[in-house]
């Protein structure tokens, strides 16, 4: 590392010190050296950020979590054909929801994600689930999702999106999961699989660790939505439940909207979210 002023001027004065400050001298000369280092370091972050793709605003990062806060459920959806996905999302659309999951394991799903994006941006809230890498994470974002959902816990994934204002929301199964989820960046941790208890769980683990937001999805039905909002849960995801597979097989697409609005009304009956700052 280049020498400074401060640096030269400690060393060259050495010999003129007493033995007994020749130690401070130059722990003096680390020192700021040291800062240096950290001085470069930020400006080099500080560069690299400003080069960094995909990056979203502040404002929308805050929108997308208020939402979250304002809306608390989300229709996760997953069909097996690809012509199924749009009109099985309008139903749950038509019924009340204001927050979807378009999940990569549909054939066509950034397709239709960019077709509801186009048709409902500001109004329907577009997301990407069973994302498993930052490329998965990128075409997401490419395509328009305004968050990105994860099926297991990724701190690369997390990490991706922190930088760039992208809310995630990382699947974890314990305690300990979501934590590491919450530290790595994500303001919201996805309870999933379901876990014995349910809303109790929910609730003796948010009231022991308040800091997290739980968005429960696996065993939450359109019946006990509301009991795991009332728990401690920040939202939820209705997978199954809403997009009932008998109904999507009988291309039934009222019944679907029927479940979404029943949810919704459980759901609308707790009220909003107060986001963990």
């Amino acid at each position: 590392f280049p020498p400074t002023p401060t640096i030269t001027l400690a060393i060259s004065f050495i010999h003129v010190l007493d033995p007994s400050n020749i130690v401070m001298a130059h722990r003096l000369a680390l020192a700021s050296a040291a800062r240096l280092r950290v001085s470069h370091a930020r400006l080099f972050s500080s560069a690299a950020s400003s080069g960094l793709d995909r990056v979203q605003t502040v404002e929308n990062y805050e929108h997308v979590l208020n939402t979250f806060a304002q809306v608390r459920a989300c229709a996760v959806l997953r069909t097996a054909t690809s012509d199924d996905c749009p009109k099985a999302m309008q139903a749950a659309i038509d019924g009340g929801f204001q927050i979807c999951e378009f999940t990569l394991t549909t054939p066509n799903c950034l397709q239709h994600l960019a077709d509801f994006r186009a048709k409902y941006d500001g109004k329907v809230m577009i997301g990407c689930g069973t994302i498993l890498t930052i490329d998965d994470a990128a075409a997401a974002v490419d395509a328009g999702s305004e968050f990105i959902i994860t099926p297991v816990m990724l701190p690369d994934v997390i990490e991706w999106c922190k930088e760039r204002n992208i809310v995630s929301v990382p699947g974890c199964q314990t305690p300990t999961e979501l934590v590491n989820a919450y530290r790595h960046g994500a303001p919201l941790q996805k309870l999933f699989p379901g876990v014995a208890g349910g809303p109790g769980w929910v609730k003796a683990v948010s009231s022991a660790l308040p800091f997290l937001s739980i968005n429960p999805t696996s065993g939450v039905d359109l019946d006990n939505a509301g009991e795991f909002l009332k728990n401690g849960a920040a939202s939820v995801g209705l997978v199954a439940p809403l997009f009932d597979p008998v109904a999507v097989a009988n291309k039934d697409w009222d019944q679907i909207a029927q479940n979404a609005a029943k949810v919704m009304a459980n759901v609308r009956e707790v009220g909003p979210y107060q986001r963990k700052k």
